[in-house]
């Protein structure tokens, strides 16, 4: 299961279900996939496909919906 948390644009923000305890968020569109760490401060994980330039605008875009992202996680996932 993974549960869409948002669209904007081309990507889709998700989760995968049975992953790993650390908050973080998937990221996914034609182009590549990405996830990014929430905690403790928002960073890249890992990449593949997007520049550079892509990988910039999905970690503002991450960082803008960061509050959505952890109170979708902690609904998903409990505290």
């Amino acid at each position: 299961m993974s549960p869409t948390v948002f669209t904007e644009g081309p990507y889709r923000f998700y989760f995968f279900s049975r992953e790993e305890p650390r908050m973080h968020v998937h990221v996914t569109s034609g182009d590549g996939e990405a996830k990014f760490w929430l905690e403790p401060i928002v960073a890249l994980a890992s990449s593949q496909g997007y520049s550079k330039r892509q990988l910039r605008d999905l970690h503002r875009r991450v960082e803008r919906h960061q509050n959505e992202i952890s109170s979708a996680w902690e609904k998903h996932f409990g505290s």
